[in-house]
């Protein structure tokens, strides 16, 4: 009776141990791999984070690393380890091969790297994703990933708040309409913004506003021309058919890339030359 009692003992610790190591062999709570890329066979992820919006700074492609640029946009971090029994199966180099040619073969680019580091970057419909690779003793893969993409503006300015900045400087910046990129539609979630400025003119009957669209340097000087006029536009017919402005209370301008507030030279300084203004006729 006393060795089946010890024989059931020694089976529930080797159960306990193996239920444990399963476990520990498990991905993180709340991991995953990032759509971009599959994992490397036997590994499992032992930690992760994402968040909706943060900066990574990353090698600029246009002066090969001299220099560095700042992406903002939807952040993913995935740390890989290999499975009990694998360590040490694979060289630095083979998983970063592997990588690499997963990136090109979808059509993305490998524009900086050493035995260790590994910086990429793709362009895909519309879309641009910037990923960094750190793979170390071929054990552990670390991947960083940024969905670049502009903040959305939670915070909009107010009907009275537009109105003090127009009889200060007789002209007012809004950052809260949204276009998608290349695209002149004016996007859903530009509304609150929209309802302030009808709520501006429905204040001050007398009020006629110039609307007009600016960008930053990226693309041509005659694209970003026509793309400032018909964003401009846009928000002109998107003022007068869904919020009942008068027509000839709006004019849509567009003036591009000729009137930045800031300098182009950073990601910032581009996003706060990317603006509607409203200036009093």
């Amino acid at each position: 009776m006393m060795k089946i009692s010890k024989m059931a003992v020694y089976i529930m610790i080797v159960f306990l141990l193996v239920g444990s190591f399963a476990f520990a062999q498990q991905d993180a709570k709340g991991c995953k791999d990032h759509p971009l890329f599959t994992r490397m066979p036997n590994t499992y992820i032992y930690d992760c984070k994402s968040s909706e919006f943060e900066a990574r700074e990353y090698p600029d492609p246009g002066t090969q690393g001299k220099t560095k640029v700042k992406v903002e946009g939807k952040y993913f971090f995935i740390h890989y380890f290999p499975l009990k029994g694998f360590e040490g199966k694979r060289s630095t180099l083979q998983v970063t091969r592997n990588y690499q040619n997963a990136m090109k073969k979808i059509g993305g680019s490998i524009y900086e790297f050493t035995d260790r580091y590994t910086w990429m970057k793709l362009l895909k419909n519309g879309k641009e994703i910037w990923a960094y690779l750190d793979v170390y003793g071929g054990d552990q893969i670390r991947l960083e990933i940024v969905e670049k993409e502009e903040m959305v503006q939670e915070v909009v300015a107010d009907a009275k708040t537009m109105a003090a900045d127009i009889s200060t400087s007789g002209k007012v910046a809004i950052y809260g309409i949204y276009f998608d990129f290349n695209k002149a539609d004016v996007k859903p979630e530009s509304e609150p913004t929209l309802k302030e400025i009808t709520k501006l003119l429905q204040q001050d009957a007398k009020l006629k506003l110039y609307v007009v669209g600016h960008t930053d340097n990226v693309g041509g000087f005659d694209y970003n021309m026509k793309l400032s006029q018909q964003r401009a536009e846009a928000v002109v017919k998107e003022l007068v058919s869904k919020y009942k402005i008068t027509p000839d209370r709006l004019k849509a301008h567009g003036v591009g890339l000729l009137a930045p507030v800031t300098s182009n030279e950073t990601e910032e300084g581009k996003a706060k030359n990317r603006r509607v203004e409203l200036v009093k006729q």
